[in-house]
């Protein structure tokens, strides 16, 4: 048995919360790799080290003194040494940085500076070989994360490393150069951590304990999931469900690794598994509601559009032109209706609109703003008769005025779309039905 564990900046924020983290991996010989965030926040009011981290390079970066923001970020890191009583400095460290920083090193280089530090804490702490992400995951000259070259390097590595600890969310270029994922990328070190080393589970700890089956935000004390495809976290992971980065997936995805979401604060509880596919019936005919707002939905009437050779390709070219990806396009005989992210389009609404018209020669062309999109997935759905219908009676239940239905052939998901201001209304009434009358 061989695992890979990935702590999250809640988990890291404190001594204390090393202290739990450490108790932990001490309690499971079979995890071997562990993977550290940067430190987090430690209470409401806090700042996350990271964010600390791009402040402090801004001023150097505008050649003002940033000597007191860094002090500031060293005492963060000091006072979790002294909390678990290390024999460690980090003084070479934040020379390098200061160095670093004054020779304009780029953001990227700033913001991975969190991880690396705490993953040495971490190694000493637990007294772990410490591999530096710089030497084992590999980005090309576009920046662009290279799996493959990656897997070869860090698999060869590991098989040498009985037990290490891997800090997350950044690699480097072939020449060095560091190169960091997108904010929350130390999911995906772990889950490529997790298949370089032909891992049997990929733990990641995180201050809840699994993925809720709505945001609990909008719904209170929402049901934890117990399992959980790839599948089905992706369209709930897309729609605003973030748990975990919806990119960490893939690596494992391929190797077939389960992943585990568990709780730095609640070790005992079971969290929730996500795997490839399983026999195990959902407790609840759904698996998850999620949701976002801030869309636009592009409505294209034209008669007999139906025998028209190219016109979707055409409508769609309207959008590419211009750097717009849509997100849905449901359609009927003579319909056809383009979701896009509002904030995208609105800078370029005119000109889509003109090639559209340029293009198709529709007979009506309109625009819906202020909508929100909303993915009911399970996998349970496919075998369970009436679903989209207790769906929508539920929201005519809640006065909630459906614009917009799209289902997906594999009958996994069904999206609706709302106006914003229907959005949590239509959240609640979906969780409700589903979850808590369980019809």
């Amino acid at each position: 048995m061989k695992k890979v564990v990935k702590f999250g900046g809640s988990s890291l924020a404190s001594a204390t919360q090393f202290s739990k983290v450490g108790d932990i991996i001490r309690a499971d010989e079979t995890r071997r790799y562990v993977v550290p965030s940067a430190p987090g926040k430690r209470n409401s009011k806090d700042t996350k080290v990271t964010d600390m981290l791009y402040a402090c390079y801004a001023k150097a970066e505008a050649d003002e003194d940033f000597t007191p923001q860094l002090k500031k970020i060293k005492e963060r890191y000091d006072s979790i040494i002294n909390g678990l009583h290390l024999n460690v400095s980090l003084d070479n460290e934040f020379k390098t940085i200061k160095e670093m920083f004054a020779n304009h090193a780029g953001k990227m280089y700033a913001a991975s500076r969190g991880e690396y530090l705490n993953g040495i804490i971490m190694a000493n702490y637990l007294g772990f070989e410490f591999i530096d992400p710089v030497e084992v995951i590999r980005f090309d000259d576009g920046e662009n994360f290279d799996a493959e070259t990656t897997n070869n390097i860090l698999r060869k590595r590991l098989e040498k490393t009985d037990k290490a600890v891997i800090p997350g969310f950044f690699g480097a270029k072939a020449d060095g150069t560091v190169v960091t994922f997108s904010r929350g990328g130390s999911d995906i070190t772990g889950s490529i951590v997790a298949r370089a080393a032909h891992a049997d589970v990929y733990e990641n700890w995180t201050d809840v304990s699994g993925v809720m089956v709505a945001d609990p935000r909008i719904v209170h004390n929402p049901a934890t999931i117990s399992v959980i495809t790839y599948k089905e976290l992706r369209e709930l992971s897309y729609m605003g469900a973030s748990v975990l980065h919806e990119d960490a997936i893939f690596p494992v995805r391929k190797a077939n690794i389960p992943i585990n979401i568990k709780n730095t604060n609640a070790p005992e509880d079971p969290g929730t598994l996500i795997v490839g596919s399983t026999c195990h019936q959902p407790e609840f005919t759904i698996t998850g509601v999620a949701g976002r707002k801030g869309f636009v939905a592009v409505n294209i009437d034209k008669d007999m559009m139906n025998s028209e050779v190219g016109f979707g390709r055409k409508v769609l070219s309207a959008f590419e032109e211009n750097g717009i990806s849509f997100e849905h396009m449901p359609s009927g005989i003579d319909t056809m209706t383009v979701m896009v992210h509002q904030e995208e389009f609105e800078g370029k609404e005119q000109q889509v609109l003109a090639a559209i018209q340029r293009y198709t020669h529709p007979d009506v062309l309109d625009v819906e703003s202020n909508l929100a999109l909303i993915a009911v997935v399970g996998r349970g759905m496919r075998s369970t008769r009436g679903t989209a219908g207790r769906i929508f009676s539920a929201l005519a239940h809640a006065k909630v005025n459906v614009r917009m239905i799209d289902q997906g052939s594999s009958e996994l998901n069904i999206i609706i779309g709302v106006s914003n201001d229907d959005f949590e209304t239509a959240i609640k009434a979906i969780y409700e039905i589903f979850v808590e009358t369980r019809l």
